[in-house]
C-alpha cells in the first residue's frame, strides 16, 4: 500500500465521513473541531477511565474547558462567548462527546443552560457581571428545572419565592442537577406569587442556599451531579430575568441544550465504532481477523450507515439553525435520533470486543452507561417522540 493510500486509510478510521461532510464544513468549522480534537485526546482520553471508575469528577477541566472556547461558542464575545456560529457549537460537542458524555454535559450546561438564558433574557447588568466570567471558566453555573416530583412535567413545578421588598423568599428544591455541587450560579426556575414562571440567578452563599452531591450513579460518573435546594433563600429582585415569563424561557434553553446532545451523541457513536473496527482488524479468532466474518462486518456497516444518517441530520439541523428556522421539534428529532442511534452503536461496540469490552481498556461500557442517561436528559425519549407525534398530527397528547 503506497503512503498515500495509507494515509488515506489511517484518516477514515480517524473521521470515519463516509459521505465526505467535511466538504460541507466552513474552515473554521474544521479549525475548532480539530482544535478541540487534540484538547480531548491530550487531556481527556488519558484520565477519564479512571476518574469514571472512581466516579470522580475531573474539576480541573472546567478551565480547559474555557480554553478551548467550549463555553458558549455561538454566544457574542463580547459577553464572554466564541462569536461563531451554530455549526461550530455543533462540531465542539461532537468532539467533546468523543471523549465522554459527561465532559460534554460540563460545557453543554454551563454555555447553553447558564450564559445562554443570561443572554437571551438577562438585564445589561446581569450579562456584564455573569457572563464573562461563565465564558473563562472563572465561574462555573448550573441550570435548576427538574424537580424530584416534576420532570417531563416542569409546569408541574413546586419551586416558588414571594415578595419581600427588594428581594424575593425562595424556596424549594431541583434534582439532578448537573455542575451544582461546584457552581458559583444557579439558573433557576420558579413560580412567582401569580404562578407564572420566572428565571433567576441564585448566588452560592446566599443563606438557605445548599446543593449537596448525588451519590450512587452507574452513569455520567465523570460528571458531578447534585441536588439545588433552597430555604428560604434571599435573592435580590435584581437577579430575576426580566425578558422572559412562562415555560418559553426554559425550554427554549433546553432547544439549545438538545441541539448540542444530538450532535454529541455522534461523537459518542463514532469512538464507539473506531475502537470496535480497529478492534476487528486486530483480533483473531479460527486464524483470520473478526472483521472478516459476516457477522461482524454485519454490525460495523449498520453502525457507519447509522453514524452517517446521524451526520447529515445534524449538518442540515446546523444550517437551519444557522438561518433561526430549526423549530424545537426539528431539534427533538434529532437528540431523540441520534442519542438512540449512539446507544446502539454503543452495544454493537460491545460485542465486537467480546468479553474485553466490559472492561476500562475500552470505551464502549463507559460510552454505553453514559448514554443511558443522555437518552432521559433534556426530555426524554419518548417525551421528544411525543413532542415530533404532536408536530405532525397537531394534536397534543401532554394533555
Amino acid at each position: 500500500m503506497n503512503q498515500k493510500a495509507q494515509s488515506s486509510k489511517t484518516d477514515r478510521y480517524s473521521h470515519h465521513d463516509y459521505y465526505v461532510i467535511d466538504d460541507l464544513l466552513k474552515e473554521d468549522h474544521l479549525l475548532a473541531r480539530e482544535a478541540v480534537r487534540e484538547w480531548v485526546k491530550s487531556e481527556v482520553s488519558p484520565i477519564i477511565e479512571d476518574y469514571a471508575e472512581r466516579a470522580e469528577c475531573p474539576n480541573h477541566l472546567f478551565k480547559g474547558l474555557a480554553e478551548i472556547g467550549a463555553y458558549g461558542p455561538s454566544l457574542p464575545v463580547e459577553y464572554g462567548g466564541g462569536g461563531m456560529d451554530e455549526m461550530a457549537y455543533g462540531v465542539i460537542m461532537q468532539e467533546l462527546e468523543r471523549g465522554d458524555s459527561g465532559i460534554r454535559s460540563m460545557a453543554s450546561v454551563q454555555g447553553s443552560l447558564v450564559m445562554f438564558p443570561i443572554y437571551k433574557f438577562g438585564s445589561e447588568e446581569q450579562k456584564r457581571k455573569y457572563l464573562p466570567k461563565l465564558g473563562s471558566g472563572e465561574m462555573i453555573g448550573c441550570f435548576g428545572l427538574t424537580e424530584p416530583d416534576h420532570g417531563s412535567n416542569p409546569g408541574g413545578m413546586q419551586t416558588h419565592f414571594t415578595d419581600d421588598g427588594d428581594h424575593v423568599i425562595l424556596n424549594g428544591s431541583k434534582m439532578w442537577i448537573t455542575n451544582s455541587p461546584v457552581a458559583d450560579i444557579a439558573v433557576v426556575w420558579a413560580k412567582n406569587p401569580e404562578g407564572k414562571i420566572q428565571g433567576l440567578i441564585v448566588e452560592r452563599g446566599m443563606e438557605g442556599f445548599s446543593a449537596p452531591e448525588i451519590h450512587g450513579k452507574w452513569s455520567l460518573r465523570a460528571s458531578i451531579t447534585g441536588e439545588l435546594v433552597f430555604e428560604d433563600v434571599r435573592v435580590p429582585k435584581s437577579n430575576i430575568f426580566p425578558n422572559v415569563s412562562g415555560l418559553k424561557g426554559p425550554l427554549s434553553c433546553l432547544s439549545k441544550a438538545r441541539y448540542g446532545i444530538a450532535w454529541g451523541a455522534v461523537g459518542a457513536a463514532l469512538d464507539c465504532y473506531d475502537s470496535a473496527l480497529r478492534y476487528s482488524l486486530e483480533r483473531k479468532q479460527f486464524d483470520k481477523p473478526i472483521g472478516q466474518f459476516q457477522l461482524t462486518q454485519k454490525k460495523l456497516a449498520e453502525m457507519i450507515t447509522e453514524i452517517t444518517k446521524a451526520q447529515l441530520l445534524v449538518w442540515r439541523l446546523g444550517n437551519l439553525a444557522n438561518e433561526g428556522k430549526a423549530t424545537p421539534a426539528q431539534i427533538s428529532m434529532a437528540k431523540r435520533n441520534n442519542v438512540l442511534m449512539a446507544l446502539e452503536c454503543a452495544r454493537e461496540a460491545r460485542q465486537i470486543h467480546g468479553g474485553m469490552g466490559i472492561t476500562n481498556e475500552y470505551p464502549c461500557m463507559r460510552h454505553m452507561m453514559n448514554l443511558e442517561t443522555v437518552l432521559t436528559y433534556e426530555g426524554t425519549h419518548d417525551i421528544h417522540l411525543l413532542i415530533t407525534g404532536m408536530d405532525v398530527t397537531g394534536l397534543n397528547a401532554f394533555k
